[in-house]
Parts: structure tokens; sequence; C-alpha cells
């Protein structure tokens, strides 16, 4: 991806954490089309885009990385990336329960910055991986922008209804200038090409787990049309770019 290219996704992935909490549409129940739509887009973009991206990675560094006595480690990682993240929200639910087991809004400021700091990770790493033509130059940048930029609108409705004031406060601040800081490192540093396939991994772990526990709860009434819609739609741009 071009320099002007990946400035132009970084700064459109900033807006989007910086803007996602006022739109007040996407917080209605039952769960807004276009969230639907957009876990299907990025359940698309897990199994057609990244998990390819991921076999590529396990055939062309064959003999190199510290797990590469394991065959098919780098699956192996992208497990443990949907592992940490459904540890993660665990932790974070619990936190929202008082003693007697009943939901509560309110909890330790430990966990917000636990929980910020995790998807700060998460950021930096996409903000760095921008830069990186062996992660964005088979799928096109505006397939590219489509997809994380609709993940990230709903992973920041979901960190803004379980933190409220915090994350408004310094969560979504946070979040957006992780991404500028992953995307400025990556113009003065360079990654070994099996550590960027497993931080390639460990993030696909994390979107297929992100989107997976927002649109399967039942009580979030999410529309199966739309997820499907959308999966169909992102699907067909993929085959055919």
């Amino acid at each position: 991806m071009s320099f002007g290219v990946s400035l132009f996704c970084m700064i459109g992935f900033v807006l989007i954490h910086l803007l996602a909490r006022h739109l007040k549409f996407l917080r209605k129940q039952p769960r807004s089309h276009f969230l639907s739509i957009a876990g299907g887009i990025s359940v698309a973009y897990v199994f057609l885009h990244l998990l390819p991206e991921l076999a590529d990675f396990q055939e062309s560094l064959k003999g190199e990385g510290f797990l590469d006595f394991i065959e098919h480690h780098i699956y192996l990682l992208a497990l443990f990336g949907l592992v940490l993240f459904y540890g993660l929200e665990k932790y974070v639910k619990a936190s929202h329960k008082d003693k007697q087991g009943n939901s509560s809004l309110s909890h330790s400021p430990g966990v917000f910055w636990v929980h910020i700091g995790i998807f700060t990770l998460y950021n930096f790493s996409i903000g760095y991986l921008l830069v990186r033509e062996e992660f964005t130059e088979s799928l096109g940048p505006l397939a590219f922008f489509v997809a994380l930029g609709v993940h990230f609108i709903t992973i920041d409705i979901s960190l803004d209804e379980q933190h409220d004031r915090d994350y408004a406060r310094y969560g979504r601040w946070i979040l957006a200038a992780a991404i500028a800081v992953g995307w400025a490192a990556a113009s003065f540093t360079d990654l070994h090409p099996f550590l960027l396939s497993y931080l390639v991994a460990l993030l696909a772990g994390g979107i297929m787990l992100n989107v997976m526990k927002e649109e399967l709860p039942e009580e979030s009434e999410s529309s199966f049309r739309a997820f499907f819609a959308g999966a169909v739609i992102y699907s067909l741009l993929l085959i055919f770019i």
C-alpha cells in the first residue's frame, strides 16, 4: 500500500474511533442492521483474506520462527489470539457483576485499563500493518479499509457500552492514537517476516472472536439477513477484485 493510501486509511480509522460513539442509531434494540452487515463483512474478510494469508505465511516461513517445530503453528497463534480476547471479555463481564451475580454498570477502574490496554496493542498492530505490503497488497485499499473500518465501528460501540464515561474520556483517544503510532512506527522499523506473520495470526484470532461475540448472543437480536448480506456482498467484492 502506497504512503498516501496508508495515510488515508490511518486517518480514516482514527476518525472512526473518535466519532463512532456519536452514531446513536447504532445503539437501538433490536440491533442495528448496519452492525449485523458489519459483522458479515468482517467474517468474510477473515475467511477469504486473513486465513489464506496465514496459509501463505505458513508455507513461506518453513524452517523459521521459534514455533516451527509445530506443524501449522501459524494457526495455533490465531487460536491463541481468539482465546486471549475471549478471556478478556469474560474478565470484563465478570467485573460488571456484584457479589450476588447481578449485572452492574460499575467495575474497578483497573478493569477498564486492562481492557483498553489489550485493544491498544491490537490497534497499534493494525496501524503498523497498514504500511506493510504483505498484509494489504492482495486485498486492495478500498476493500481493506471497508473491512477494518466497519470492524472498528463495532468494537467502538461495544467498548462505549461497557465503559461509557471512561471510554468517552480516555479510551477512544487512546485507541485512535494507537493506530497513528503504529502507522508511524512502521515507517522506521522493519519486522522480520516470521514476526510479522505471528502478528497477523494473533490479529486474525482476535478479529474472529470480536466479530462473533457481537453477532452470536441472542440478547443482541442481530439480523441474520443483514449479516448474511454483508458476508455475501463483501465475499463477491473480494472474489472479483
